[in-house]
């Protein structure tokens, strides 16, 4: 198989290549300099018209969105156990990561960059206001979950990687999260992984090669 995953420094595209990582897969790393809009460039368009990633490419077949990707990867790898084997448990590891890219992913995104929701200055500090308190909101939901457990599940899973990667967007903007103290307990577990380890020296390195 011919496994390519197209990503980009600090998104969310991380999720994918510890899911591939974890499961022992062979692929290739597609960086794009989002800086550059490489992303909108027309080659990249013509693959992925979202214009986002995580984008897989699969001997040209292409996935997108990393629940979908990780349930590809789940089932090509299936004793890597990315996803749990109850159905009820992994009903419910769907479910985080819906919640992750539907229900903090995009408050995230706002507090980031407000203007793209509006551009009046003072409706866009409410904009940052209000996106905050919905983080602290499901940071709080997750801090009750994580109480006296190292992961969501009884092992490790692409969930506790996509929450990760809220809560380090989170802590990059220098939220206000010290009372989450299983969040953090939880952030400290998963920065330790040696899957995790790798994706954050790939990022640095891409980081480093754009801006070079």
């Amino acid at each position: 198989m011919d496994i390519k995953l197209y990503y980009a420094p600090i998104t969310c595209a991380m999720v994918s290549y510890v899911a591939l990582t974890e499961a022992g897969a062979n692929f290739e790393t597609i960086p794009l300099d989002f800086r550059k809009a490489e992303h909108l460039d027309e080659e990249y368009l013509a693959i992925n018209p979202k214009h986002k990633v995580p984008l897989l490419t699969v001997d040209g077949h292409k996935i997108s969105e990393n629940l979908a990707i990780v349930t590809w990867i789940d089932a090509q790898f299936p004793d890597s156990q990315l996803l749990p084997l109850n159905p009820w448990d992994r009903a419910q590891a769907y479910s985080i990561h819906g919640w992750c890219s539907g229900g903090i992913h995009p408050y995230l995104r706002q507090i980031n960059n407000p203007a793209k929701v509006v551009d009046v200055a003072e409706v866009a500090d409410g904009i940052v206001t209000n996106s905050t308190a919905a983080i602290y909101e499901s940071f709080t939901i997750a801090n009750d979950m994580l109480d006296g457990r190292d992961w969501f599940f009884d092992h490790f899973i692409p969930a506790d990687m996509h929450f990760f990667w809220c809560y380090r967007r989170a802590k990059q903007f220098e939220l206000d999260l010290e009372r989450f103290n299983h969040c953090q307990a939880h952030f400290d577990r998963v920065s330790e992984r040696p899957s995790v380890v790798k994706v954050l020296e790939l990022e640095q390195s891409v980081q480093a090669k754009f801006a070079s």
